[in-house]
């Protein structure tokens, strides 16, 4: 069983002109989080776009990240998909080409009960057969997972970590207290530090895209050296990303963002737009200050 432990980046999918995924961009996206010894990468998240690509251009995805980071890093093969058959296709793709562990979230739209929802869990696990993230993100999916939900899919070893996006801070209680097997994985970035303080191990981060260093050094200082006090000067020189990326264009921001960091990563597709000048120049401004604020704290 791999640990969960350290940055994992969902990474963004880049696209030409033509509104194609461009396989080579995506190929310097991932040597770019390589290079910045990013801990893992996940494919075929929300900040990855899944939800506007086909299947076909997510198993290219999910094969091409398989070829470029070999055994460099850790790949995290998301599932997502309304219909558990779905999920269950992308599962079994991750087993073919040797992904390190899956991704599994709740069928957005549906509303499943805990009990449906920890079956359609469990049957992507059985295709699979490969450690497990979870993902609860409530705010997109409709439901939240609950204590019924983990009681039933702690029934299988390959439930690892969960990556936990409902803002809510007693459900981060719930899982520490109770279902201490299962990693906690910091998905509200800006709760990074509480979680850090709840014996998280590793923090899901769509920011790391391009400011990956930024991430590296909040959690070098919070876990590996348990300096708090360094810790929390580096999240308050984060916090006004943070809060940008509250704001809305979550996606947006962090496609533009790596361009302002020479990744050429395109558009995102509809049904979103673009970000307008006022907002690139706003994140602009903030990016360097959060840099220069970091790098007066830590080594980056």
């Amino acid at each position: 069983m791999i640990k969960f432990e350290g940055i994992y980046t969902p990474a963004v999918t880049p696209y030409a002109a033509d509104g194609q995924i461009d396989k080579n961009k995506f190929a310097e996206v991932l040597e770019s989080l390589i290079e910045a010894r990013v801990h893992g990468i996940i494919i075929g998240g929300s900040t990855g776009e899944y939800y506007s690509q086909s299947a076909e251009e997510r198993f290219t995805l999910a094969a091409l990240a398989r070829e470029v980071i070999g055994n460099r890093t850790q790949l995290i093969v998301g599932t997502g998909a309304t219909r558990t058959e779905d999920a269950v296709e992308y599962a079994r793709h991750a087993k073919q080409i040797k992904a390190d562990a899956i991704l599994v979230t709740s069928p957005p739209y549906a509303l499943p009960t805990e009990t449906e929802n920890a079956h359609h869990a469990l049957t992507v696990d059985k295709a699979a057969d490969l450690p497990i993230m979870l993902y609860n993100y409530p705010a997109r999916m409709g439901i939240s997972m609950g204590e019924t939900y983990f009681t039933a899919v702690s029934r299988s070893a390959n439930v690892a970590a969960i990556k936990e996006s409902s803002g809510d801070m007693n459900n981060l209680h719930l899982l520490a207290l109770k279902f201490p097997h299962i990693a906690l994985s910091c998905g509200w970035d800006d709760l990074a530090l509480e979680f850090f303080a709840w014996g998280a191990r590793s923090w899901v981060c769509a920011g790391s895209n391009f400011i990956p260093r930024e991430h590296v050094a909040l959690y070098q200082a919070a876990v590996v050296e348990q300096d708090f006090t360094k810790a929390r000067k580096i999240m308050s020189a984060l916090m006004p990303l943070m809060n940008f990326l509250d704001g809305g264009k979550f996606v947006q921001s962090i496609k533009f963002g790596c361009e302002l960091q020479g990744l050429q990563v395109g558009p995102v597709r509809s049904p979103l737009l673009p970000m307008d000048e006022e907002e690139q120049q706003t994140l602009q401004s903030i990016i360097k200050e959060v840099k220069r604020n970091v790098a007066a704290v830590a080594v980056i």
